[in-house]
């Protein structure tokens, strides 16, 4: 870390004495002239045929250990790669430039017009040009080495499959375990290692930030950008319902809630307006309406597993709302989350599916909460029942966000993913202030809200999106990735959802369409390019946690957003789409400012 802290040191020199170099390189330049004239030019090695041998070692000491087994690190060193993956490299030779350049300068360049030692003078320029690029290489390899320590750190071995097709095929031919076919092929790591794109669901005009797949896995819901819900037969590729949310800004989750016939869709967005869809068995929306109002974005929803008319909301307020539809007025607020007397702006909740009045949130700390319902007093350690946190984290002066979790099937284990940082498992039944089982490691998580998910039946994978545009899929065991596809073309993978019953899953990002995935591939995959993936994705975070200090403000943008949309002319409705008058269901606890569009609009199906 001290050498690489050196090399961007030297770099900012490099980039500030542009002119000092110009102005040297031509004094070195006419000593270099007269000295080839004399004669005595000692032959060096240039840079291109040291790269040569080097690549000629690497390919003869190093072999390609990048296969499912489990020997060893993710290693990957396949000659086709390397010319396609020479953007990771670009970045080091123009810092390698930047070093090269202040070492130059730092080198004393007599200004003696005696022609007896030019000659001399070249020489020695030769071959501290050719030192510096040792020295750079060293550098280089040293900080790949701590790259590949750190990735390698944590793991564990992978263990045998627990599935194999023959085997199970011949026991549910002559009908012996038929009920565990299906689920025992969901969580085989042979058919995750085969996943591959499918086909693509393209209705969006803006990003896709939502999705969820009902409780039988028939239909899936999306929300976008475009302030548009779409529901989809996404077997056949087909839209069977569009309507307009009634929400003013982007729509951050659409889900069904269970046990109500796909009948009611509850709606959370940017403009902190919780809605919800009455939708007919005629595929059409009777009308949206809202039952609550955060004072700030409202980016999850949390469904309690087995009601029809209840769920819970958090918003970047701090305040979790929990929702009853049976009633005049749904919201009630639970929780003002805080941390001392600092309220802690949230962006994300899950209701415990084992214990169902037990709700664990995050935002924008460090600390994952739990809350029971039934014994929440403010008063009492802000209402908190248990806290967890990396114990590195606790101390961290890097402001660290929550920006997903989820419980496992069975609410035993609680799966976090930090922006700027990794991936980790607590289990949710340890005692307060218990530090994580697992770290999963190698994406990126810092453009955007990132979702992070369970995979297979019993949880048995973790799967998340990347900056970088990849999706990653790891072993929860081992913590090693067993799955790496390329997602969105816009770069950004955010959302995914893994079908409730089938071998497959949905993926959303900045791009406009739904991504959906199947194990059809004849072979497993290779994971070809996850190495330097991954540590570009390592050096990329580094830099900026160097750079970057703290950041603006979510509130302070979110009033900034407010003061502008406001001074806009209201937005004309869509044809078709009549203002009903009806009361709204908010909450008088909802807002000081309802500010949060109509508060009951009739939709029509496009």
């Amino acid at each position: 870390m001290m050498a690489e802290t050196d090399g961007k040191a030297r770099s900012l020199n490099g980039a500030s004495g542009e002119e000092e170099d110009q102005q040297e390189e031509g004094a070195c330049k006419s000593k270099k002239d007269t000295g080839e004239a004399s004669g005595d030019k000692k032959k060096v090695p240039g840079k291109s045929e040291l790269k040569a041998n080097q690549d000629t070692e690497v390919e003869d000491d190093e072999e390609d250990t990048d296969s499912m087994d489990g020997s060893g690190l993710y290693s990957l060193t396949e000659d086709g790669q390397r010319e396609s993956e020479g953007d990771g490299r670009d970045g080091s030779k123009d810092k390698e430039g930047g070093r090269r350049a202040a070492r130059k300068r730092n080198r004393p360049c007599s200004g003696s017009n005696n022609n007896n030692n030019n000659s001399s003078s070249s020489d020695e320029d030769e071959e501290d040009e050719h030192k510096d690029e040792e020295e750079d290489d060293e550098e280089e390899e040293d900080d790949n080495e701590a790259i590949e320590a750190w990735l390698g750190a944590e793991l564990r071995d992978l263990r045998g499959p627990v599935w194999r097709a023959i085997p199970s095929l011949r026991s549910r031919e002559i009908g012996r375990e038929a009920q565990q076919f299906v689920r025992r092929v969901c969580g085989a790591r042979g058919l995750v290692q085969r996943l591959e794109l499918q086909g693509r669901l393209e209705r969006h005009s803006g990003c896709v930030n939502t999705l969820h797949f009902n409780l039988s896995g028939t239909r899936l819901a999306s929300g976008s950008d475009d302030l548009r819900v779409v529901i989809w037969d996404w077997a056949i590729r087909r839209a069977e319902l569009e309507f307009d949310s009634g929400h003013k800004s982007n729509v951050f989750q659409a889900k069904f809630l269970p046990h109500s016939g796909d009948s009611t869709l509850a709606m959370c967005a940017r403009d902190g307006q919780i809605r919800v869809a009455e939708l007919s068995a005629t595929q059409r929306c009777k009308n949206t309406k809202r039952v609550a109002q955060h004072k700030g974005a409202a980016h999850k929803l949390a469904l309690e597993p087995d009601s029809p008319c209840s769920f819970l909301s958090a918003g970047e307020d701090a305040v979790v709302f929990g929702i009853d539809l049976r009633l005049d007025r749904p919201a009630n607020k639970l929780v003002v989350v805080k941390e001392g007397d600092k309220k802690v702006g949230l962006y994300t909740i899950f209701v415990n599916p084992a214990k169902t009045h037990q709700f664990a949130v995050g935002g924008r700390d460090q600390y994952v909460r739990i809350y029971d319902q039934r014994k929440i007093n403010e008063n009492d350690n802000n209402g908190v029942l248990k806290k967890f946190c990396p114990s590195h984290l606790v101390s961290s002066e890097s402001k660290t966000n929550i920006t997903c979790l989820v419980y496992s099937h069975d609410g035993s284990e609680l799966l976090t993913t930090y922006n700027d940082e990794d991936i980790y498992l607590f289990d949710s039944n340890h005692s307060d202030g218990a530090d994580y089982c697992r770290r999963f490691k190698g994406h990126r998580n810092n453009a955007t809200v990132k979702g992070v998910n369970f995979y297979g039946p019993s949880s048995e994978f973790v799967v998340s999106g990347s900056d970088c545009g990849h999706i990653y899929l790891w072993d929860k065991h081992s913590a090693r990735i067993v799955q790496f596809m390329e997602g969105d073309i816009g770069g950004v993978v955010n959302c995914l959802e893994p079908h409730p019953h089938l071998p497959g899953m949905a993926t959303s990002g900045l791009d406009h369409d739904i991504k959906l995935w199947a194990p059809t591939a004849e072979t497993p995959t290779g994971l070809k390019g996850l190495k330097e993936v991954m540590k570009k994705n390592k050096r990329e975070r580094d830099e900026d946690s160097v750079r970057h200090g703290d950041q603006y403000d979510t509130q302070l943008l979110w009033f900034l957003m407010r003061h502008m949309r406001n001074r806009r002319p209201p937005r004309t409705r869509r044809e078709g789409a009549d203002a009903d008058t009806d009361e709204s269901w908010s909450s008088p606890d909802s807002s000081d400012e309802e500010e949060g569009g109509p508060d009951h609009v009739q939709c029509m199906s496009s």
